[in-house]
């Protein structure tokens, strides 16, 4: 009798912990979400993750350590492409963005590669896939989750349209081909 009522005792525990947890993550998503969908008191637009929206700022840490904001990239287009490296359609989309990065970067065009670290399963393989593929555009850690909560990534590639004054343009779910990414870029401002 007292081994039943320690075991449900301990059921109940691991279950409250588990509610806590979920309630507390739901909720720090939530802010991040609330706070990427304000309005923008110099301008009339909306920060959010819409067409149309002032894409939400971040801060991200690339391999070496160096620091990139989104909005330090205003004046410029810019793809802000969300993937992994275990991730098929991820690998398949990458020569083509390096070959469209390479004729255009002079051109006031980017691509900002935000690698989905949790979602690794060892981040040692990261330099390993930006070598295989020859990547020379900015790739940035988002080792918090934090863009991938803040943007609503739900599968890989996700891509962002961003044009030079920060306002998302297009969403594009799945993997770009370089013809896309000419056309897609070349009907932004």
């Amino acid at each position: 009798m007292k081994k039943n009522i320690v075991v449900i005792v301990l059921l109940l525990g691991l279950v409250g912990w588990g509610a806590y947890d979920t309630i507390q993550k739901n909720d720090v998503r939530e802010a991040r979400r609330s706070s990427s969908e304000q309005s923008t008191p110099d301008s009339s637009l909306t920060v959010g993750i819409n067409q149309g929206n002032l894409a939400p700022d971040f801060e991200l840490n690339t391999l070496d350590g160096q620091s990139i904001k989104l909005s330090d990239l205003r004046g410029k287009k810019v793809i802000a492409n969300m993937w992994a490296t275990w991730c098929p359609p991820c690998r398949a989309e990458m020569p083509d963005m390096q070959k469209f990065y390479e004729k255009y970067k002079d051109e006031n065009v980017t691509i900002l590669a935000v690698n989905m670290t949790t979602s690794e399963k060892n981040v040692e393989s990261i330099p390993a896939f930006l070598q295989e593929f020859e990547i020379t555009f900015p790739v940035v850690l988002d080792e918090k989750n934090e863009v991938a909560d803040m943007y609503q990534v739900v599968a890989l590639p996700s891509s962002f349209l961003i044009d030079s004054n920060g306002v998302i343009q297009q969403k594009v779910i799945g993997p770009m081909n370089y013809e896309m990414m000419e056309k897609m870029v070349g009907q932004i401002h």
